[in-house]
């Protein structure tokens, strides 16, 4: 560490994205400060759903990638981590979904993804509580729940990490300044804080995608996998307007998380009636039952999503020693191992552990104009 240097590293967010590379950097032997403005972005307000997902090769194949480095590290995950490999049922409503069912399956199977088609029939055996009537479904057996707030903490407490609360104001490369106007420095700045990525890089593609939650009361063993939707595929993770889909995922408290929404255009943290009504009324249509349930707490939260779904990983072309670490969009919680594997092998000029080349900031920002 150079004379003037706080610490090896700074990054800046110390949510899930932030906590991971912090956490992969301190592993190394690097000092690292982790600077956040107490906000509680994406990983307070999300489901924790693990999940691989294959809208495109490069999501895969950071998804798949990173959902094994949860598994390998799930046995030193404290219990307050809720980690658990549930496995997510893809819910097919007619003969058309039940088609994209077995499209997903050849595709993961071909890729080493452990996954069944389930029949109607099974479906019901599986989870009861579903409607009659659904065409059957996928399910992926390693995908798995984690508490993310928690699981992010601690990976903060890993040793060679301190830890301050402070809103930066500015960057420039590997030097921030913060609200009080003092300047911090390190080899390296990491910017990993979601939707508030461009208030400090005008220049980032990154767009919030607004999304509603539910938590019920404690029904234990009302469901047991994550059920998702396939219609999800297309209605909401596709989609540019206000869109909802089932999501309904059991807790190790026996509680139920009851999503998904989608709107673009606002950051208003407001729940809105009109948009939860609408996503209720989507998960009752695939599981009745609920309506029956109490629902505690209703909340919402901001996604950071990039133009092509991708998050940015690497150093910013314009600005040598600032990192980006963003636009996780929904699968923030999913995708941190993974992504802060990415960026160690990239800062340490190492092989990376997948192809870099599809989450590298060049392809919005342009290549790098440093030597």
């Amino acid at each position: 560490m150079s004379e003037g240097q706080v610490a090896d590293v700074i990054v800046i967010g110390a949510g899930i994205i932030g906590a991971a590379c912090a956490q992969a950097l301190a592993r190394r032997g690097l000092r690292v400060l982790v600077l956040d403005a107490g906000l509680h972005g994406a990983t307070a307000a999300g489901m924790g759903h693990l999940l691989v997902l294959d809208d495109n090769p490069a999501e895969l194949a950071l998804s798949q990638y990173s959902l094994q480095r949860w598994r390998d590290q799930a046995p030193a995950l404290p219990d307050r981590c809720a980690y658990r490999s549930n496995g997510t049922l893809w819910l097919a409503a007619n003969a058309e979904e039940m088609a994209v069912a077995h499209s997903k399956f050849l595709n993961l199977r071909a890729q080493g993804v452990a996954c069944q088609l389930i029949s109607a029939s099974d479906l019901c055996r599986r989870e009861p509580e579903l409607r009659q009537g659904l065409e059957g479904g996928l399910l992926i057996n390693g995908d798995g729940i984690l508490y993310a707030p928690a699981t992010a903490e601690w990976m903060l407490q890993t040793p060679n990490i301190q830890q301050r609360r402070a809103r930066v104001s500015e960057l420039d490369g590997n030097r921030v300044r913060l609200d009080d106007g003092q300047w911090l420095s390190a080899a390296a700045v990491v910017l990993a804080n979601g939707v508030q990525a461009p208030e400090l890089c005008p220049e980032l593609p990154i767009e919030p995608k607004k999304g509603h939650l539910l938590i019920t009361d404690r029904y234990p063993g009302t469901v047991t996998h994550t059920l998702v939707e396939l219609g999800y595929v297309t209605s909401a993770h596709n989609a540019s307007g206000p869109s909802t889909a089932c999501n309904i995922q059991p807790r190790p408290t026996g509680q139920l998380f009851i999503g998904a929404s989608r709107q673009f255009g606002t950051s208003d943290p407001q729940v809105e009636g009109w948009m939860l009504a609408k996503m209720l009324r989507r998960a009752c249509d695939y599981m009745p039952g609920l309506a029956q349930l109490n629902g505690i707490r209703a909340w919402t939260g901001l996604r950071a999503a990039s133009p092509d779904g991708l998050p940015l990983v690497g150093e910013h072309p314009q600005q040598q020693g600032l990192w980006l670490a963003v636009g996780h969009e929904g699968l923030g919680v999913t995708t941190a191992p993974g992504t802060a594997d990415l960026l160690v092998a990239q800062l340490f000029d190492e092989p990376s552990p997948l192809p870099a080349q599809p989450y590298l900031p060049q392809r919005f920002l342009g290549e790098p104009v440093y030597a």
